[in-house]
């Protein structure tokens, strides 16, 4: 049996690159997260390509690829820091409507780039300090924190007991919120009484959608690591100490070699785990949750290591190395720090009260 990405895959892959190398290089991406440019060009591009409707099926408008080929596009997209709104737009949501049935012109639209679809799970996960959504009659009241894409037309908003409902930008009350990544944005949202569609009460359809969440977040991880460590490795190469370049120092060299013998089998975790979602339902939730909380480790740790390889540098806008720094951070904690799914996945194991 063979193990690895097919020719299609691989072209997927590679278009992706291109396109974000030429359209999103750092001084695009530094200039869209201080607020000077909004990233809705950078989308388009990526709708354009078929990202946008890459999980929407076929007759619904959409590419009909699936969870794999989602990775791999995350992947490029952590590597290049891409602004875009893909987590909510791209993957939650269609997979969350696709698994509820019906709304086809809105999974059309999503395809076509014309809408984006922000998703608001944080507080179904585990509330903070006085947030919360309850739902009576398809009526939401509440808050909801942390919301994916503070730009979005919709909002897929899930209750604290799994149910999911649709509503419009404007029927909430908005608040744009700051967080350490800059590349992409977070929002809160105030409910007051307000009418919501239902789309689903199904507990599934909620986890399909959160467990390839944080599939995706795993995979963008592993995209921003694997970029801080080739860019330590070119610094140490050309940067001078004494006369020689740094990478000949045998501790530069010792952190570059654990950098890449953390990174690398994370990535065959990552694939297996977006095939398991597609494919090994049993494991499929499990496996998410292990591999979003390990990314999560291994991503802290590498953007730890290739910042103190840079030295001084490594601090400074120049470089831009903290745009991927932050990302890891934020991926880290967005849908489930690395404690509390690790306490779900020993619940699902039945290891855990």
């Amino acid at each position: 049996m063979e193990f690895g990405l097919s020719q299609e895959q691989t072209l997927l892959q590679d278009s992706v690159n291109r396109l974000l190398k030429d359209t999103v290089p750092l001084d695009e991406v530094r200039a869209i997260a201080t607020g000077d440019k909004p990233d809705a060009s950078v989308w388009q591009g990526l709708a354009d390509l078929g990202v946008a409707g890459l999980l929407v099926p076929e007759d619904k408008g959409g590419v009909g690829l699936g969870s794999l080929d989602a990775a791999i596009v995350a992947e490029c997209l952590g590597y290049h820091v891409a602004p875009a709104p893909f987590l909510g737009t791209a993957v939650m949501a269609p997979v969350a409507l696709v698994g509820a049935g019906g709304q086809d012109e809105l999974l059309g639209n999503i395809a076509s780039g014309q809408v984006r679809v922000g998703c608001a799970f944080s507080e179904a996960i585990g509330a903070r300090a006085d947030a919360g959504v309850t739902a009576n009659n398809n009526r939401l009241s509440g808050k909801a924190i942390y919301v994916l894409d503070a730009d979005a037309e919709h909002y897929l908003v899930a209750t604290s007991d799994k149910h999911l409902y649709l509503l419009n930008t404007n029927d909430a009350i908005k608040t744009r919120l700051t967080t350490i990544d800059a590349t992409r944005s977070v929002c809160q949202l105030i409910f007051d009484n307000v009418l919501a569609q239902l789309i689903s009460d199904d507990f599934d359809v909620f986890t399909k959608a959160l467990d390839l969440g944080r599939i995706m977040l795993a995979a963008d991880t592993l995209g921003a690591a694997q970029c801080m460590l080739d860019k330590s490795v070119a610094y140490a190469k050309e940067r001078e100490q004494f006369k020689r370049p740094i990478g000949s120092f045998q501790a530069v060299k010792h952190m570059c070699a654990e950098m890449a013998a953390d990174l690398e089998p994370c990535r065959s975790m990552v694939w297996y785990a977006a095939h398991a979602a597609d494919h090994v339902e049993q494991e499929s939730r499990l496996i998410a949750c292990h591999t979003k909380a390990h990314l999560a480790e291994v991503g802290k740790f590498i953007a730890k290591t290739a910042t103190e390889v840079h030295g001084g540098m490594g601090f400074t806008d120049l470089l831009g190395l903290h745009y991927w720094f932050k990302r890891i951070g934020f991926n880290r904690q967005m849908l489930g720090a690395p404690e509390l799914i690790r306490e779900e996945a020993a619940r699902i194991q039945g290891i855990a009260a």
